[in-house]
């Protein structure tokens, strides 16, 4: 079991890789859009974080197109949006590009939504859990797909103080619309 960080409240980071993305031509990776299925799942996922109570005081999202379309469809599933911030830093980044953006998470953000890209998220997702509930850690070593919410719980005074291994995985949601 996951030891815990320290005193503090209890904080949840929920992981959110951005919804099937279109591959059209000439257009530049930064500005892929959300493909159809995309454009399905992103509201379920909003649908299934409100189910889940896993809805965010604040959301930091990649600057890429698919991304923010991932957010914003999500985001509408909620009667209250929280605030979210726009970061290019999220975009691409590794663990350790991630893990300087969350330590800079002011301390009063007691759940945090993070919406970017694999391979980060998923590698992000393994270095920070511990330990998971179920089988949701093994499921993540095998595929983190698109759509997929991982939710990490920790205790910390601070952002600062999430460390590799201080987090427990209690959930992994794989989100999915329905064909019209």
């Amino acid at each position: 079991m996951t030891a815990r960080s320290g005193a503090g409240p209890l904080r949840r980071l929920v992981v959110l890789r951005h919804a099937k993305s279109a591959w059209p031509e000439g257009v530049a990776d930064h500005e892929r859009p959300l493909a159809p299925r995309g454009r399905r799942d992103a509201p379920a996922v909003g649908r299934a974080l409100a189910d889940a109570d896993c809805l965010p005081d604040l959301a930091l999202c990649s600057t890429a197109v698919r991304a923010r379309q991932t957010w914003d469809l999500a985001a509408a599933q909620w009667a209250t949006p929280p605030p979210v911030r726009h970061d290019a830093r999220l975009y691409a980044a590794d663990v350790a590009e991630l893990t300087e953006v969350l330590h800079g998470v002011a301390a009063q953000v007691e759940t945090l939504l993070l919406v970017g890209h694999n391979p980060g998220l998923e590698e992000l997702v393994l270095e920070l859990a511990g330990d998971g509930l179920g089988d949701a850690l093994d499921q993540v070593r095998v595929k983190f797909p698109t759509s997929a919410v991982a939710v990490l719980a920790w205790h910390g005074p601070s952002w600062r103080a999430l460390a590799p291994g201080t987090a427990l995985l209690t959930d992994l949601i794989v989100a999915r619309g329905t064909k019209r």
